[in-house]
């Protein structure tokens, strides 16, 4: 993927984008409680990129409680999935309650498992409202828009996670997608929080960046884990704001906060991967 600041970088792809709301759209089999079929994304290569499984899965959530929010979503990646057959999705529903609502949801191939979930519903109430956050800076010119290859959205940062330079493991993206459903923004959300984690963490490497996957390094997200506080829009700008404290023992960890234009704490993240060097 190129990080590279171009001001004549091209709009997404219009293709890309109607393809990933076409993976959001879950089909219910015929006779079948609790359980989803998703299709996959047409990328490039065979394995499925861990965030349309993190979106797919706040699909379903919401989808088998309507009633209800994804408060949180904690999932373990076991296996690699394949692109060459449709995921599907088993919900069990642990406990369903006025206020909220707990599940686990299994994802399956031919092969078995491939991810599940823990996820945490919530009805919307009244409350308290305070946040202790940094401010946001402003938006970064249109000089600044960046190409992420699996991310079919204008994003803008002023970092480069292509550049082997060392640098602190912190990033700031900022994303806005096309007019969506509101409904979406969680699964939205969720599909952009995986993508820039582990390039987060090798930028205190020297002379190494994510680039260098398949060379210099292996890795793999292991567990992803999402807390939505507040409802939001994507169709607004949005700040991914993310930092990786540690790098340690054939692993990577990361976490970020999500934020609109004005400052507001959206949602938070967190992330657990697979990050071996070669000798």
């Amino acid at each position: 993927m190129s990080l590279t600041s171009t001001p004549e970088q091209p709009s997404p792809s219009p293709e890309l984008w109607g393809d990933l709301l076409s993976c959001l759209e879950l089909r219910a089999p015929a006779e079948e409680a609790f359980a989803f079929e998703g299709r996959n994304q047409r990328l490039k290569y065979h394995r499925l990129f861990g965030g349309q499984l993190l979106a797919q899965f706040a699909r379903a959530a919401a989808l088998t409680c309507p009633e209800k929010a994804v408060k949180s979503l904690h999932a373990l990646f076991p296996r690699a999935g394949t692109s060459e057959e449709p995921v599907r999705y088993e919900v069990e529903r642990h406990h369903e309650g006025r206020a909220f609502a707990t599940l686990t949801i299994t994802a399956r191939q031919s092969k078995g498992a491939i991810a599940t979930a823990s996820v945490s519903m919530h009805a919307a109430e009244n409350g308290l409202d305070h946040q202790t956050t940094e401010p946001v800076p402003s938006l970064p010119d249109a000089e600044h828009r960046v190409d992420l290859d699996l991310i079919p959205w204008e994003t803008r940062t002023s970092a480069d996670l292509d550049s082997p330079k060392q640098e602190t493991p912190e990033l700031e993206l900022w994303m806005r997608t096309p007019q969506v459903d509101e409904a979406l923004a969680p699964a939205l959300a969720a599909y952009a929080t995986d993508l820039t984690l582990i390039g987060t963490a090798l930028r205190p490497v020297e002379g190494v960046s994510q680039r260098d996957s398949g060379t210099a390094f292996a890795s793999a997200v292991t567990s992803h884990t999402l807390w939505f506080h507040r409802p939001f829009r994507t169709d607004d700008w949005l700040l991914l704001r993310q930092h990786s404290p540690i790098l340690a023992h054939g692993r990577s960890f990361g976490r970020g906060d999500v934020l609109t234009a004005t400052g507001t704490l959206v949602a938070s993240y967190a992330q657990e991967a697979l990050l071996r060097f070669q000798s």
